[in-house]
């Protein structure tokens, strides 16, 4: 499979040091189709450095060798790929949660305490933090189809493993099971951006990211509706046993579908880029392009890693209200597992609105720090309500606050993936969501465990507002990501260079820009 490099020329770079990529030699050899944005040396013999910061305003005003522009198209099984990759993320995402969601049951059924069947939801957290580099460098060597194609199938592994685990004495055998579907998600849980990038355009990206990521949270509300509904908590174990397997078996069915499908359907990517970006992404030539290099270039991005700690903190909260959920409802209004479920659900359902709702704003808008900001505002204020009005004995008013809680907290996955992408152009989109999902795995291991025993020690009370401190400490810090929109500045160039083509000007989004004034600063 030839090598897909997510990596887009980047004329608006001002966080990657002094470090140049090797434009000019691209530029002197293009491939047939390739974008406008290629650079080459000037009259003077100077090329652009990454470092440099351009706008359109000076883009006009400056001299520039026009480039012819590439062809795009926009096909129609886009929706295909996306929609697939999505149930294959819903059928991963249901299954970390088919645990927790009806602990006391499992708890019972197993001979195990509240810590155990907690880890078989934290596993997946901490499967993520080690494999993400490896799998990103699959990723970025390998292309997407690969990468899904090896996550569902380890999702189906998984799924057939646990079919065998209906046994009050077969609690390794599930952990095993949870534990391969744990690896399918590394492969899975930071593709929405990437496959946005690749099959969708300018106007549209944001809103597939989000619905990539809402498949993700379809499968999280699933988990959290149907494991009480086929799981219910009855005394005679050998029925219980007969209940679960019911549970794992159709899990199982759903995962080998799609794993059939992946092999059959999804593929790696259009045979015409849908942007122009896209485009300049395939005109560099794979051995220009550093894995490690990369890495270490995102990581000397001051505003992507504020916004992987604010990432972190958001998501961090939201995997420990997902975890301890049940323990919550049940600690307030004992007996109401499947009531449990069904708040779980409720925020899922309208944290999938939310994301729906804030991608289509991004595409309209492109007001990515002011969305981010007032979405990370709005989780901070959902979780305080919700933290004070959970005693209040009224099982309709956690139904509002939990729904409010997740129209925010969950809306806001999509726009972390696409404010990164933004700051971290021309980078691959895989590797800035794999760093926030990672951040977000450690934050979510540390957040369980430690509202885990603040509930065992002083209350469901205590253990929310020690998330509300967090989500505080995550809105200040959002308030400090500076907003450079790297990609809108890049689409911004290629439109002048259109632009400036037909009006017959001399500038344009260029393989060259000349700016003999004053040389470059090297960071």
């Amino acid at each position: 499979m030839p090598q897909n490099n997510t990596l887009k020329d980047n004329h608006a770079n001002s966080e990657l040091g002094g470090e140049e990529w090797p434009w000019s030699k691209a530029a002197k050899n293009p491939a047939p189709g390739l974008a406008s944005l290629q650079w080459t040396p000037g009259p003077l013999g100077r090329a652009i450095p990454v470092g440099s910061r351009l706008d359109v305003g000076a883009l006009q005003a400056d001299q520039a060798e026009l480039v012819p522009k590439a062809e795009t198209k926009l096909y129609h099984r886009r929706w295909l790929m996306l929609f697939l990759f999505s149930a294959v993320s819903a059928s991963n995402a249901f299954m970390w949660l088919q645990y927790s969601i009806i602990s006391n049951i499992f708890m019972r059924f197993y001979n195990i305490d509240s810590l155990a069947i907690d880890w078989l939801s934290l596993i997946y957290l901490v499967t993520y933090i080690p494999l993400i580099l490896p799998v990103l460098w699959l990723l970025d060597n390998r292309g997407i189809r690969d990468v899904v194609l090896v996550g569902s199938a380890f999702n189906c592994i998984g799924a057939w493993i646990k079919t065998g685990s209906a046994g009050p004495n077969l609690f390794p055998v599930t952990c095993f099971g949870q534990f391969m579907c744990s690896v399918a998600t590394v492969f899975i849980l930071g593709i929405p951006s990437y496959l946005a990038s690749l099959w969708f355009g300018e106007e549209e990206v944001s809103t597939a990211c989000s619905i990539g990521v809402l498949g993700n949270q379809l499968g999280i509300a699933i988990g959290f509706l149907v494991p009480p509904i086929l799981v219910p908590n009855v005394d005679d174990l050998d029925q219980l046993a007969h209940h679960i397997s019911i549970m794992f078996y159709i899990t199982a069915g759903v995962a080998t579908l799609l794993f059939i499908l992946v092999i059959f359907v999804f593929q790696e990517r259009p045979k015409l880029p849908p942007t122009q970006a896209q485009a300049t992404a395939r005109s560099i030539p794979p051995e220009q392009y550093s894995y490690t290099a990369s890495i270490l270039r995102l990581l000397r991005n001051k505003p992507f890693i504020l916004l992987i700690i604010t990432y972190g903190l958001n998501v961090g909260c939201f995997y420990a209200v997902g975890t301890l959920l049940n323990r919550m409802i049940i600690e307030h209004y004992p007996g109401e597992e499947v009531n449990a479920g069904r708040i779980g659900l409720t925020i899922v359902i309208a944290g999938m609105v939310g994301s729906l709702i804030c991608g289509i704003w991004l595409d309209k808008t492109k007001t990515y720090k002011q969305t981010t900001l007032a979405v990370y505002f709005m989780s901070l204020v959902g979780m305080i309500v919700y933290a004070a009005t959970l005693n209040l004995q009224h099982l309709w008013v956690v139904f509002i606050t939990a729904g409010a809680l997740g129209f925010f907290m969950t809306g806001y996955l999509p726009l972390g993936f696409e404010f990164a992408v933004e700051l971290t152009y021309p980078e691959s989109e895989g590797t800035s969501s794999g760093l926030l999902n990672c951040s977000a795995q450690v934050f979510g291991i540390i957040f369980t465990i430690c509202q885990g025993k603040i509930m065992d020690r002083f209350g469901t009370l205590a253990g929310n507002i020690f998330l509300c401190v967090f989500l505080l400490i995550g809105t200040i810090i959002t308030g400090l990501i500076k907003s450079d929109l790297r990609r809108q500045n890049a689409n911004k160039l290629a439109k002048a260079a259109v632009e400036g083509q037909m009006s017959g000007q001399d500038y344009g989004a260029t393989a060259l820009i000349t700016q003999p004034q004053t040389p470059p600063s090297q960071a």
